[in-house]
């Protein structure tokens, strides 16, 4: 992760529609979000500090966060946030150099006997 912050608050809440999932280090944070225009608002506050990985991944089985919008939202963050697994970049060894490609056959042209044609009009 880029950051590493902790926050010991986290929820959900919806604006104009969508909802997202909300970190803060105050449950004070409501007043803040009501102020500008969030609606549904649901934060919890956690044991201990955590990082926003930790913390979507402790809220996501909450009896507060089980409405499929909130659930959507939860899934989404941890799709786009949760460590990738490094891509394999495993080399194959190969003892045996691979066949070289025949060389194509130059294409020859072929000249039309016109010589019976010469008395034929155009």
């Amino acid at each position: 992760m880029a950051t590493d912050k902790l926050f010991t608050v986290v929820g959900t809440s919806k604006l104009n529609g969508e909802v997202k999932v909300r970190f803060a280090t105050d449950i004070m944070r409501t007043k803040v979000l009501q102020k500008h225009g969030h609606t549904d608002i649901v934060l919890v506050e956690l044991d201990t500090a955590m990082t926003k990985l930790d913390a979507v991944n402790t809220i996501k089985d909450g009896d507060e966060f089980q409405s499929a919008a909130q659930q959507s939202a939860i899934a989404d963050y941890l799709d786009a946030k949760a460590p990738k697994a490094p891509k394999a970049t495993a080399k194959v060894a190969t003892t045996a150099k691979a066949p070289a490609k025949a060389p194509k056959a130059k294409a020859t042209a072929k000249v039309a006997d016109t010589s019976e044609l010469e008395d034929a009009p155009f």
